[in-house]
């Protein structure tokens, strides 16, 4: 009688119920899956590949328009002529190299601190009196009962953001410009005109203004689509409870909002140092670099006006370096708020 059909005793059995014999040669019959059970790479490679092919063409874009130019950066270090060839590759080879010379220009040169001043200014005014807009308007359309309204209320908010800066500017001219609509009532019932278009003290509660009407009925998308994922039982539970609007609104709407205002908090802390770049510079002439001049049109001035390319770029560099600090900070603050963030723990 061969082996394999000796009997075995009820022990055997048992044990080769819990142990089965592997296959020979040590093959377990899934060469590609680990023993945790998880898929292997390239398994999962073979999974996702229609999904990689359709990210590719986008991962490909930005390589090459984000992550390629930072190389560049390297001119900060350098006195950095593009006039040394056409081709700028062989510029920067062929470039003196001068080491933190352009950064102690920058510490040292007091028109780069009033640009950080100003810039911050600008930023705080913007946390302050720009970010709760949107979600006020979030807020205040998602209360209203007829589609029609609402339809009808989202699409006037939403159309100033389709406005070119110029086109922005030039309207707030006309409204508020020595020669626009406030100055000639005020003429006509004898008083003083008002140009508050060239007055540096109000310039940056104007910028603040003039970015509100244009992008706040923008910025309600995100929060809307907070406010849609809202099961309404929570609504109809609370309401069985004895919760008025307001108490609804506070108990179940905010809350839902806390993720999204985390998230959009923490890039808005970490866009700290960017203003508007296009805002400032079409206004910078009517107010004087005093009051207008923040980080973005100071590289600009600096590089392309001055052709200091080198300095420019130390200054691009700095603030890069501390916008990415900011992030971070910011996104440690929403960790220890029980909030994601831009990336998890």
């Amino acid at each position: 009688m061969s082996h394999s059909t000796v009997p075995r005793t009820d022990t055997e059995a048992e044990e080769g119920k819990k142990n089965p014999p592997k296959a020979s040669g040590g093959d377990t019959g899934a060469p590609d899956r680990p023993p945790t059970g998880r898929l292997s790479l390239r398994l999962r490679f073979r999974r996702d590949r229609v999904l990689l092919l359709m990210t590719l063409p986008a991962v490909v874009l930005l390589l090459v328009f984000n992550y390629v130019p930072i190389l560049g950066n390297v001119v900060a270090f350098q006195e950095y002529d593009p006039y040394l060839s056409d081709n700028g590759v062989v510029s920067i080879l062929h470039s003196p190299w001068v080491g933190l010379e352009n950064f102690q220009r920058i510490f040292e040169d007091s028109a780069f601190w009033n640009a950080v001043q100003n810039t911050l200014v600008l930023f705080v005014l913007q946390l302050l009196l720009y970010f709760p807009v949107p979600i006020l308007l979030a807020l205040l359309i998602n209360s209203v009962v007829r589609p029609r309204v609402r339809a009808i209320s989202q699409a006037i908010l939403y159309l100033p953001h389709f406005f070119s800066w110029v086109l922005v500017v030039a309207v707030f001219q006309q409204l508020l410009g020595g020669a626009g609509l406030l100055s000639q009532l005020l003429r006509q019932h004898g008083y003083d005109g008002l140009d508050i278009m060239t007055d540096p003290e109000t310039f940056k509660f104007l910028i603040t203004a003039q970015s509100v009407w244009k992008d706040a009925g923008w910025g309600i998308i995100v929060f809307l689509a907070a406010l849609a994922s809202v099961s309404p039982d929570l609504y109809e539970a609370a309401a069985m409870d004895g919760a008025n609007r307001w108490r609804r609104m506070w108990h179940v709407t905010l809350p839902a909002l806390r993720p999204v205002v985390a998230l959009l908090l923490v890039l808005r802390v970490g866009d700290a140092l960017t203003v508007g770049f296009e805002q400032i510079l079409l206004q910078r002439g009517a107010v004087g670099p005093g009051a207008a001049e923040v980080l973005d049109t100071f590289v600009w001035w600096n590089g392309v006006r001055n052709q200091d390319f080198g300095y420019a770029a130390a200054a691009g560099l700095v603030k890069g370096v501390i916008s990415l600090g900011l992030v971070l900070a910011a996104n440690k603050v929403a960790h220890l708020m029980g909030e994601q963030g831009v990336y998890k723990k």
